[in-house]
């Protein structure tokens, strides 16, 4: 019997799932997986560490690969079970699925599900892996990379509007650290500001003319966190600021260029690093540029990727996520569409691995 997707949804967002928090949506996914006949493999994910902020509780971590009994899948359909917080109730009306995970990414589990089932019972050989931290470190992409299954595609869910992203930006988090000295602020000479080191550092920064490629956009800059100081009669010791660069290109020239800016203000951390992405348009499917970023950075194991999926990263993280449910449906066919071009362009292609001459087109 065919998977109902809306159905399937509705039952995954009533499921709290923030990041750190994803256990009971992992084992509904495998309950309802294994009911269905597929192969379920439960990968662990190590918890963070103590005081990790909203990780407290949350049971076990792990990621789930589907497939058929002795199967070695041509594509793998995935996106994450993880939620940004709060959570938001389920709700609906003649038009729309509203609540946390509508769009991002529990309505896109379902969509690829029901994909997935068509595909096996037609003879395709399909996998689905869902993964849990894509929304804070993509830490269940990089165990799930570790043990890769032999696919020769990846197609990533995240909401696109059914469009077939042909590059999705990069990601540079940066943290700035300045220090001065404290000092009564009737007598500012007897003090140094760190918050008058880092103002300055930040202005410098965002004068910064990063690198743009054209058919993509621009190297975006977000200052996202700032703090520091004492009080306001206090000349402050210490003030910080968390920055994240949206990355169309390599990071190493933005790299140079931030701690050039800086010029020594400040002390400058480069925490996280997800690279800018290139990916190639199949058959008729309408084509967009996704300025967000994605597991697919960390997932490069698992074969070429394409990144498709239903409703719009505008609403994504929003109090008012949402999801139109025609959308929704016709995405399933979109899925089965694109899975099958790419098992039917591998089987008259020549030996090369697909995935081998996509990293050797990245390098």
């Amino acid at each position: 019997m065919p998977i109902d997707a809306l159905e399937l949804t509705r039952q995954l967002v009533k499921i709290p799932s923030t990041t750190y928090h994803e256990h009971d949506a992992g084992v509904f996914l495998d309950q309802f997986l294994k009911a269905e006949g597929w192969l379920v493999e439960r990968m662990p994910v190590e918890k963070p560490g103590a005081g990790t902020p909203g990780a407290e509780g949350g049971g076990e971590r792990f990621n789930l690969f589907a497939r058929g009994s002795g199967v070695t899948p041509d594509v793998v359909f995935s996106t994450h079970m993880d939620t940004v917080p709060p959570y938001v109730p389920l709700a609906e009306d003649d038009e729309f699925l509203y609540g946390r995970g509508t769009c991002d990414a529990k309505g896109i589990i379902a969509a690829q599900v029901a994909a997935a089932e068509r595909l096996r019972d037609a003879g395709s050989k399909v996998g689905l892996l869902f993964v849990v931290g894509e929304e804070r470190d993509s830490a269940g992409a990089k165990v799930a990379n570790q043990h890769a299954r032999g696919s020769r595609f990846l197609i990533t869910g995240e909401p696109t509007d059914n469009r077939l992203a042909l590059a999705s930006k990069g990601a540079l988090r940066v943290e700035m650290y300045a220090e001065g000295k404290m000092a009564h602020s009737a007598y500012p000479e007897l003090g140094e500001s760190a918050i008058d080191k880092l103002v300055t550092a930040l202005a410098e920064v965002q004068k910064l003319n990063l690198p743009y490629l054209e058919g993509v956009g621009s190297s975006d800059v977000n200052v996202g966190l700032i703090s520091g100081g004492r009080a306001p009669n206090v000349i402050a010791d210490h003030a910080e600021a968390h920055l994240l660069v949206r990355l169309v290109g390599p990071a190493e020239e933005v790299r140079r260029a931030i701690v050039d800016a800086v010029a020594g203000r400040a002390r400058v951390a480069f925490s996280l690093e997800l690279p800018f992405v290139r990916m190639r348009q199949v058959g008729r499917l309408p084509t967009m540029v996704a300025k967000f970023t994605t597991d697919i950075p960390s997932l490069t194991n698992w074969g070429e990727p394409f990144l498709l999926g239903p409703g719009s990263i505008h609403v994504a993280h929003t109090p008012n996520e949402r999801i139109a449910k025609q959308e929704l449906l016709e995405c399933v066919d979109l899925y089965e569409e694109l899975a099958s071009e790419l098992i039917k362009g591998s089987a008259a292609s020549s030996a090369t691995s697909p995935v081998d001459a996509w990293k050797a087109a990245e390098a």
